[in-house]
């Protein structure tokens, strides 16, 4: 969705055209990804961030335009609503240290940001849902008014015919009916992309979407929503549900939401994961381009194929492929699971332990699909985003050689050791991998997440006599304190 468009009404004839133009796309990149020498090279990591803006109490500050008019730089973007931003990291060699170029990159980025914020009165937090947020903050004048929202918004509402429905188990549950799109904005992310080779995509994708669900109860951090106690990482649902244009019972059963986990495990390339999606979604920005990238093949060109990557934007499972034409072109893994906050050693932290703990599994993945039906995964993904720190989760027991049922974070603790040495077997710093793991460890010995500590610093404001608002308030004010400090997570007060 950062591609913009300028386009908003679109014709049955430009439907066609785009789906023409996509199947050509399509062909185009099976005959690229059978290159033998398409996309070889060192393995990179990037990153986006989002942010919130709040204001001194804590609450969103609809001013994203003005921060990017007075800062305009091409790496800090709009994001959905007016109240959120992104920032797109440089991307980094995986070998040395990744994870510090980025948390110092983003360290000078928010220095330099900061008089034109001040002058606003408002501050970048990265928080997975921000938990002083009411209903009123959202609807269509929470929009950042730019054509691609517009047209996403219109297009989604149309295949879905009727409101959104919200329906989020929690204390108490949330179940609500929206006529628009802006709900998916209260969702912030940390999501890092991981450039491999072609070759190895398969068992690597694979590996990510087993231990997602681990590294995802490890960084929850997003567990309130309009005063409602929800979902360790109610991101998961909210974001599912919020763009979810499927109108009827019948069609549910029979197409997953635009917002899903997967469709199955993958057995040969990144083609597969492209394909489905272009089978299974309906385009809803038919924007076409003037190229034909079959024409471009033929004449020794590396074509950008603008329609496929339109559609992918438009669709978002949580892990997915990307197709890169630049710099001799590449396939990367974006991993969108991880939400933003609380600090941003403890982002780095999370990030690391899923691409090692996929590197420490990749080479047994071949047996380990055979053990694990694609519906457990996705069953995991969804029980460690409800219960974080306390799911249990069904993993492939090779002593049994049957699916078993362990806590999340024993899985967690086994892991961390193999996530390590697989980072510094791949390139990546000793001290950058030792770093970052015991940051984890020290989370799993406190058995602390971000939605943990959240929850545990509300109720002790509300012990105090606060009421709901006050107490969630007065969290996030200390939340916003902590996030100044620097501090990892595991050094926080509660």
């Amino acid at each position: 969705m950062g591609i913009e468009i300028t386009q908003d009404q679109f014709s049955e004839e430009d439907y066609q055209r785009f789906n023409r133009k996509i199947r050509d796309n399509l062909r185009a990149l099976e005959a690229i990804l059978e290159r033998p020498d398409f996309g070889v090279g060192e393995d990179s990591l990037g990153a986006e961030l989002e942010f919130y803006l709040v204001d001194a109490a804590g609450r969103p500050a609809s001013c994203n335009q003005n921060i990017l008019q007075a800062y305009r730089h091409p790496n800090l973007t709009p994001e959905l609503n007016r109240f959120n931003l992104e920032y797109n990291l440089q991307p980094q060699p995986f070998a040395g240290k990744p994870f510090q170029n980025f948390e110092q990159e983003l360290t000078r980025t928010l220095r330099a940001l900061r008089p034109i914020t001040q002058q606003q009165q408002v501050e970048l937090i990265p928080i997975g849902i921000l938990p002083t947020l009411k209903i009123s903050d959202f609807g269509p004048q929470a929009m950042t008014d730019l054509t691609r929202y517009r047209v996403m918004d219109n297009a989604l509402r149309q295949l879905r015919g009727q409101p959104f429905a919200i329906d989020i188990d929690g204390d108490p549950p949330l179940s609500m009916h929206w006529d628009d799109v802006t709900l998916e904005g209260a969702n912030t992310s940390f999501q890092v992309h991981w450039r491999i080779n072609p070759s190895d995509f398969a068992a690597s994708f694979n590996a990510v979407q087993l231990v997602t669900p681990i590294a995802l109860g490890l960084a929850a951090n997003s567990p309130t929503l309009f005063g409602h106690t929800l979902w360790e990482e109610t991101r998961i649902a909210l974001f599912k549900q919020s763009i979810d244009c499927r109108a009827d019972d019948d069609i549910k059963g029979k197409y997953p939401p635009r917002v899903y986990f997967g469709n199955g495990w993958i057995h040969q390339s990144a083609l597969e994961l492209f394909a489905s999606s272009v089978a299974v979604f309906p385009p809803i920005m038919p924007v076409c381009s003037d190229t034909d990238p079959l024409a471009q093949l033929a004449q020794g060109q590396l074509p950008e194929l603008k329609e496929l990557g339109l559609h992918q934007g438009s669709t978002w499972p949580w892990n997915r492929a990307i197709y890169d034409h630049q710099g001799g072109g590449h396939i990367r893994i974006e991993m969108r699971t991880l939400p933003a906050g609380p600090s941003l050693e403890d982002m780095s932290a999370n990030a690391a332990f899923l691409v090692g703990s996929a590197l420490a599994l990749r080479d047994s993945m071949a047996e380990r699909v055979r053990m694990l039906p694609f519906k457990n995964a996705e069953y995991n993904f969804y029980r460690a985003a409800q219960e974080g720190l306390d799911a249990r989760l069904l993993w492939p027991s090779s002593s049994k050689i049957k699916l078993v049922e362990y806590p999340l974070l024993e899985l967690a603790q086994r892991l961390v050791p193999l996530a390590q040495e697989a980072l510094i077997h791949h390139g990546m710093a000793p001290l950058e991998s030792n770093r970052l793991m015991q940051n984890i460890q020290l989370r799993i010995n406190k058995k602390i997440n971000g939605a943990r500590w959240q929850k545990q610093v509300t109720e002790r404001f509300r012990h105090q006599g606060m009421n709901s608002s006050e107490a969630l308030s007065a969290m996030f004010q200390s939340y916003r304190e902590h996030y100044r400090s620097g501090l990892s997570l595991s050094e926080w007060s509660l």
